[in-house]
């Protein structure tokens, strides 16, 4: 097939390495020490067993990644081996798994904050003071104060001579300033503990709600992941049905190239006339002109699923398009695994968890903490102080009312959110039940089409031999067949796609395997797992 050509190298199956990565490299590749990033930091090194990290550069982006090892990948892949791929090399579940493990250890922390907190103070000064300091006002005073005190004691006696003024005797020896300067050093050390011993429920409630946000940050992994294996079945299988297109055009431009000789052939003989030997080139130039658009068409399949996988290389599926002609267990079967395993409920769940806690944490508002504590100095004449605090709040801050409020409609929010999703969910299902059965009717009914159109062309290429009918005949019997296997093969399609979106509504992805691995009715492939 000429679109088979495009491919960038054929590589041979070398297996996969495990682990988590965003990014690969060709296989072919055999001189090179292939590395692929990993977002849990950890790596393998295929030639000895040991850890071996590298920096990458992403053949996608072109951006650099630190922390990489080596992923082999075969360029025939079955569905399963790409799915198996792609949770290691896409860049949204490595970030996704990062958020998770962010707000894990954000929980970890919080499990510590009622612990007694120990700590130690270590200090070591040196001063110098030079300050003129104005006495003046202190001197009178004193003075004042002294004479007052004197003339209270002794009352005047008028035939004693005058006495001394005490104040002034007293203020002579008192500057009217004084310099100080004063230099030198201090050091000191000590040890102290704080341990809240009650903190009435707060840390139990900040410790909960971060459990809280760890579980939606797992739902929206799990509905990203999801959706990242609906696209692979969508991108993986619309490469097979376009190969199938490619595949059917050039089948037609073979059978017409035949016609076309055997048009020449009859013209040349006198047993047409040229009218239909030039309808005969001009179908031969349309069919051709529409297996090169089918084969670019094949091929940008073909890019598209290899960007999602992230290589360097043309990926080939090896898992052949299907239909199952078993019927579908009862749409209630889907509907309960919905309910039950659906990540959406999930982050419902954990939103209105997120709401609960916040909700015991607004009622802790007016009530006590409770700490013991201690402090030691590190001398040879140690202090030390310890004892027991309480502290209530008693007026301000957030309004307590108003935070019982909120978070009590927050709560409800999120009782009435999952009667929503589920509803939606429910009917989600039965659409995706019914499109499934529908395209399993379309196909199996199209069968006696296909049929009927390979009769009628086998038929005209025997009467334009016989020269009953003419090269229109032909060309339209021709145009028949191919419409008929190629409607055909969308519906093959249609019913895959429709069953992929079936077990992502039921949050079962992976359940499409056990599907594939059933169907009675496979379509050709052009490639097979090597």
């Amino acid at each position: 097939m000429t679109y088979a050509s495009t491919d960038a190298a054929r590589t041979e199956s070398t297996g996969m390495a495990s682990g988590s990565v965003t990014q690969i490299m060709d296989a072919d590749d055999q001189s090179n020490h292939k590395t692929t990033t990993t977002p849990n930091n950890t790596s393998i090194d295929p030639y000895d067993g040991q850890p071996s990290l590298a920096t990458l550069v992403d053949p996608i982006s072109h951006k650099t990644i630190d922390n990489s090892y080596p992923l082999e990948v075969s360029s025939f892949l079955s569905l399963a081996q790409a799915q198996k791929l792609l949770v290691q090399v896409s860049p949204k579940i490595a970030a996704n798994q990062a958020a998770i493990a962010a707000s894990e250890y954000q929980t970890d922390a919080l499990r510590t904050i009622d612990n007694p907190l120990v700590f130690a103070r270590v200090s070591a000064s040196a001063y110098h003071l030079d300050q003129d300091i104005d006495l003046s006002t202190l001197k009178n005073g004193i003075i004042d104060g002294v004479n007052n005190r004197v003339d209270s004691v002794i009352p005047p006696i008028a035939s004693l001579p005058d006495l001394p003024n005490f104040g002034e005797l007293v203020g002579e020896r008192i500057p009217d300033s004084y310099d100080l300067k004063r230099s030198g050093s201090t050091t000191g050390a000590g040890v102290g503990v704080v341990w809240p011993i009650y903190t009435a429920g707060r840390t139990d409630a900040l410790t909960s709600a971060s459990d809280a946000r760890t579980q939606e940050a797992l739902a929206d992994s799990i509905l990203d992941k999801n959706e990242l294996y609906n696209t692979l079945i969508e991108r993986y299988f619309k490469a097979q049905l376009a190969i199938i297109a490619a595949y059917l055009r050039e089948d037609a431009y073979d059978t017409l190239q035949q016609t076309d000789h055997m048009a020449e052939r009859l013209f040349e003989e006198g047993f047409i006339s040229r009218v239909d030997r030039l309808e005969a080139q001009s179908a031969l130039a349309d069919a051709k002109s529409e297996s090169v658009n089918a084969n670019n068409d094949a091929r940008l399949a073909m890019i598209a699923l290899q960007r999602l996988l992230r290589t360097n290389y043309r990926i080939k599926p090896t898992t052949p398009l299907f239909v199952s002609s078993r019927p579908l267990p009862d749409v209630s079967y889907f509907q309960d695994l919905a309910l039950s395993h659906h990540p959406g409920l999930q982050k419902v769940a954990a939103k209105r968890a997120q709401a609960q806690q916040l909700h015991a944490l607004s009622d802790t508002g007016y009530k006590p903490t409770v700490l013991l504590y201690g402090y030691g100095q590190v001398e040879k004449d140690p202090s030390w102080v310890a004892g027991i605090s309480a502290s209530w709040k008693l007026w301000g801050g957030l309004d307590k009312t108003a935070s019982l409020a909120s978070s009590s409609a927050q709560i409800r929010q999120a009782d009435l959110s999952e009667i929503e999703v589920s509803d939606n969910l429910l009917l989600l299902v039965e659409k995706n039940w019914h499109d499934v059965n529908n395209a399993q009717s379309r196909y199996q009914a199209l069968q006696s089409n296909v049929d009927l159109a390979t009769e009628v062309l086998r038929l005209r290429r025997l009467g334009l031999q016989e020269g009953v009918n003419t090269t229109v005949d032909v060309v339209q019997a021709q145009t028949q067949s191919l419409k008929a296997r190629t409607e055909q093969a969308q519906a093959a399609n249609s019913y895959v796609q429709s069953l992929a979106a079936l077990m992502q509504s039921c949050g079962t992805p992976l359940a499409f395997n056990a599907y594939l691995n059933a169907a009675d009715i496979q379509l050709p492939t052009l490639y097979t797992e090597q």
